[in-house]
């Protein structure tokens, strides 16, 4: 969606209405291509939210009817040369360029090429379309694909399943967890990967779609782990029924962690040490804590803890009073597992 890309030059999280925001457009994106309000400009509405991730652009936008026209006269002026993967979340997109034309409704996904001219309609019937976009430079896509030039308008429906799995790695992209954990550009890379497979990727692009497959789903079912800790949504039977995978697949997924029991318990140990050190559970139970990460009695919970982190939770606990007492907060938790493998070093 040509919009996305000329939203870039709004302010990020920005929402505007009426003709004074449909002329505040215009201005900012005269450039790039032609807005046209298909509402009385009274009520134009568009909403845009745009975040950096690793080496791409994640733009989020809601807007009411509109369509953007980016000619050739836009093109030859430069200064957009980048390919998008659009997801369809509301509304309806329809999309064309040259001969080729496509209608995206929700859960769609298409891969354009913003080096060339084409036109974008959004349509919602009174409402508003609501489009997520990933914006990679070309630099980054185009080795990747056997015909660069040719791949704009490639179309993945909803239920094709590298549409699914693409789709839920969107929102997650842009989520503070994703980021620190450091997947933003592995996650980007295979997304990038699927993409130019469909659109006819190169010879090792095309061997790799297995592992960019892997790499999805992996990061998808962790997502899930870590939302469901301290829940029993997290059994072998449970994971393979939500991603429709089978039982060898998951442990194959996880052979790099030690295997799956062994993941869920470190993150679960993790979360234990993230609560213990935590202000605001000072007065729970470390029994309630072991039950809660789904360990079966706190001598048990002890153990496993002790051989991870090299205290106890009791003497963590401790020690992340001593530090609140003497400087008033809790230090990160980077800084407090420096302190324990240092305090661990210097021991005889």
């Amino acid at each position: 969606m040509d919009g996305a890309v000329a939203n870039e030059g709004m302010p990020a999280d920005s929402g505007e209405r009426g003709s004074g925001a449909l002329a505040q457009l215009r201005a900012a994106t005269a450039d790039i291509c032609d807005v046209i309000a298909l509402t009385a400009e009274d009520d134009f509405h568009i909403t845009t939210a745009t975040m950096m991730a690793g080496n791409a652009l994640l733009v989020d936008s809601r807007a009411t009817d509109l369509e953007y026209d980016r000619t050739p006269a836009h093109i030859a002026r430069g200064g957009i040369d980048h390919y998008q993967i659009t997801l369809c979340v509301e509304g309806e997109m329809r999309f064309s360029s040259g001969r080729r034309e496509v209608t995206l409704r929700p859960g769609d996904i298409v891969l354009l090429d913003m080096a060339q001219p084409n036109r974008t309609v959004l349509r919602a019937s009174g409402g508003r379309t609501h489009l997520t976009a990933i914006i990679l430079q070309r630099a980054m896509l185009a080795p990747r694909l056997a015909h660069p030039d040719s791949a704009t308008a490639t179309f993945l429906p909803s239920d094709h399943p590298h549409a699914r799995l693409l789709a839920s790695h969107f929102a997650a992209l842009g989520l503070p967890a994703e980021r620190e954990a450091g997947n933003v550009e592995i996650t980007i890379e295979a997304i990038a990967d699927l993409m130019a497979a469909a659109a006819g990727g190169t010879a090792d692009i095309t061997a790799g779609v297995e592992r960019a497959e892997r790499q999805l789903y992996l990061a998808m079912i962790k997502r899930h782990i870590a939302n469901n800790l301290e829940t029993h949504a997290i059994t072998v039977e449970e994971l393979c029924h939500h991603f429709q995978i089978s039982r060898a697949t998951l442990y194959r997924l996880f052979e790099a962690d030690g295997g799956l029991a062994h993941y869920v318990r470190e993150q679960r140990l993790n979360l234990a040490f993230r609560r213990l050190i935590s202000p605001a559970a000072q007065d729970d139970r470390l029994i309630d804590l072991a039950v809660g990460m789904r360990f079966s009695s706190d001598s048990t919970f002890i153990r496993a803890f002790r051989r991870k982190f090299g205290v106890t939770p009791g003497e963590l606990r401790e020690m992340a009073d001593d530090w609140l007492r003497e400087t008033g907060a809790v230090p990160a938790i980077d800084t407090v597992l420096h302190q324990l493998a240092r305090r661990h070093t210097s021991q005889p």
